[in-house]
């Protein structure tokens, strides 16, 4: 499997796997059946208390098309909508483990997300997905077109330690926070910082370690005599305190 490697806003970098085609192909039929299943649903609720097919005999042809396109706009919306909230998966995704991500480093953004949706009807919708299923074979982040308009890729997150092995422990009941000033941070930088910092533990790297410290009080605004943990502890202390604060585990 391929790697990526992403340069973080903080000029840090980062490998991740690139997800699989066959991990990409199964997700998106995971989603498929999600879709169906709400058409089901939906035809079977409307056609036994509604008798939708006799309400639709009495109305003309571009009556029965917008009704139909504004029924299943939710079967249409459900890339767009579910990458939005769910940062970069839809459900499929998620069983799957998988998620999209910027290449350059940031969150990505709603119009991200818009971007590659658009571009499913290139990709996806035209000739039987083969011109998707061709991009992601020729480019070298398996990317479909609509990954590269955005600068997007789809990682696998397969590999990650899972959290019972990383500095992110789950917090006893009564923990107190000691530093309420992370809420300055958001899921990405906490997201970063914890990764880079679990790479820089593993090599022994106390340059990187000083420079996430201090990168961090510059950002939540500490001063130095107001940290009395080494810069190790501080670290720790400071996702610890970030999933006190927030109720997020990252």
């Amino acid at each position: 499997m391929s790697q990526i490697d992403i340069t973080t806003s903080q000029n840090i970098n980062i490998q991740y796997q690139v997800a699989g085609i066959g991990e990409r192909i199964a997700a998106f039929l995971t989603d498929m059946i999600i879709k169906i299943a709400y058409l089901v649903v939906l035809y079977t609720v409307l056609g036994k208390f509604f008798n939708i097919e006799t309400y639709f005999n009495s109305l003309d042809r571009a009556s029965i098309i917008a009704i139909i396109t504004m029924i299943t706009l939710p079967m249409h919306l459900y890339t767009l909508v579910f990458e939005s909230l769910m940062e970069g998966q839809t459900p499929g995704k998620r069983l799957l483990k998988i998620r999209v991500v910027k290449i350059d480093g940031y969150q990505a953004s709603f119009g991200d997300y818009l971007i590659r949706w658009v571009f499913r009807l290139v990709d996806i919708m035209s000739n039987s997905g083969i011109v998707g299923l061709l991009s992601m074979i020729i480019s070298k982040n398996n990317q479909r077109l609509g990954g590269i308009a955005s600068g997007t890729a789809v990682i696998s997150l397969k590999n990650k330690i899972g959290i019972s092995h990383t500095i992110l422990e789950h917090l006893d009941e009564g923990y107190a926070g000691t530093y309420p000033q992370v809420l300055a941070l958001n899921d990405n930088d906490v997201r970063i910082i914890k990764e880079t910092f679990q790479r820089a533990m593993k090599t022994h790297d106390r340059q990187i370690i000083s420079a996430i410290a201090d990168k961090i009080r510059e950002t939540v605004k500490l001063e130095p005599d107001q940290i009395k943990q080494t810069e190790q502890q501080f670290i720790r202390t400071v996702i610890r305190d970030y999933s006190h604060y927030t109720g997020k585990e990252v």
